[in-house]
């Protein structure tokens, strides 16, 4: 049994007071996401609305803890990295992030590259609403983040980009539903 199964499973399972719940935690799951969690929930007989918005919800908080911890470990580096030039006597340009440009690719990941390109080309809302075509949300948040992206920003445009696509999959989901049932 896969891990979606398993949150099916559980949905129908557990009373329905607590069914949202287990949808909004199948929504912080990387690759389920919002969109994800929302189809179990409705698959499980949640309300659609209600399975939409507690699975965005999930992802969303999933996301905003990421970026919050993620900022301020860039933050602690590059201030620790700032005071050690200083502290050697030399000052020099700002280190890594949105100063340099975006992401290092050093490490050679196809991944930083492929998210690289796509940060360069479409910006933060691009990359976040496109970004879960290619990587989760969680990824692509961290990503920006340790791009230095200031974290209203990525919040305010994963925020959109998870409204929009588990809306959208709520109805096509919900459509299918209807078409079918």
């Amino acid at each position: 049994m896969n891990l979606v199964e398993s949150f099916q499973n559980l949905v129908a399972q557990v009373p329905e007071l607590l069914q949202p719940l287990i949808v909004a935690l199948a929504g912080a799951v990387p690759f389920i996401e919002g969109e994800g969690a929302a189809a179990i929930g409705i698959i499980g007989g949640l309300n659609p609305v209600v399975a939409a918005v507690s699975g965005a919800v999930g992802n969303f908080i999933c996301v905003a803890v990421l970026v919050l911890l993620s900022s301020g470990a860039r933050g602690a580096i590059v201030n620790r990295s700032r005071e050690r030039r200083v502290a050697a006597g030399g000052v020099s340009p700002a280190v890594g992030g949105a100063a340099s440009g975006g992401v290092s690719t050093e490490d050679g990941s196809p991944r930083k590259a492929k998210f690289q390109k796509a940060f360069e080309r479409y910006g933060v809302p691009g990359v976040s609403l496109l970004g879960p075509l290619l990587l989760p949300t969680q990824f692509t948040a961290v990503m920006l983040a340790g791009a230095g992206v200031s974290k209203g920003r990525i919040l305010l445009w994963q925020g959109i980009a998870i409204a929009a696509w588990t809306t959208a999959v709520t109805l096509v989901i919900t459509g299918v539903i209807s078409a079918v049932g």
